[in-house]
């Protein structure tokens, strides 16, 4: 399975299982199993770099299982073959999500002009509140 230009993942490290979806479905519901759930044995994965795996394990959530494994369900659609379809999908945008390195944020230190509006208003706020204790002399 392609992610990026760059990456593949094979598809041994891909399991399908496939159960019978709720909701409508008419004289099929009982019958045709449509729900795919793709799990992903992140674990034994080669290709993925080990800080994005990481990431991936972070952003994954409730779907990763105590095995290490990502398990993806989709069951949105009435044929098994879209939802095959789309739980490939989302597993590929959640790795291509994994793959860029947060950028590191650097800090900045506030401007004079704010510094100064900042202690100006806290010194009226100051004036305002001491004006209610009936001494009023001012500074």
């Amino acid at each position: 399975m392609r992610i990026t230009d760059t990456l593949l993942i094979d598809e041994n490290e891909l399991e399908e299982a496939f159960a019978r979806a709720s909701g409508p479905g008419g004289q099929n519901v009982n019958k045709v199993e449509t729900a795919v759930q793709l799990r992903f044995r992140l674990s034994a994965n080669t290709s993925i770099p080990e800080d994005a795996k990481l990431r991936l394990r972070r952003m994954a959530g409730s779907r990763l299982t105590k095995d290490g494994d990502i398990l993806i369900e989709a069951s949105t659609h009435r044929r098994q073959g879209v939802n095959r379809d789309e739980a490939r999908r989302k597993l590929a945008a959640l790795i291509r999500a994994a793959l860029p390195r947060p950028k590191t944020r650097i800090a900045t230190k506030p401007t004079k002009a704010s510094v100064r509006r900042r202690l100006d208003d806290k010194k009226k706020r100051g004036l305002l509140k001491k004006g209610r204790s009936g001494d009023i002399k001012g500074e």
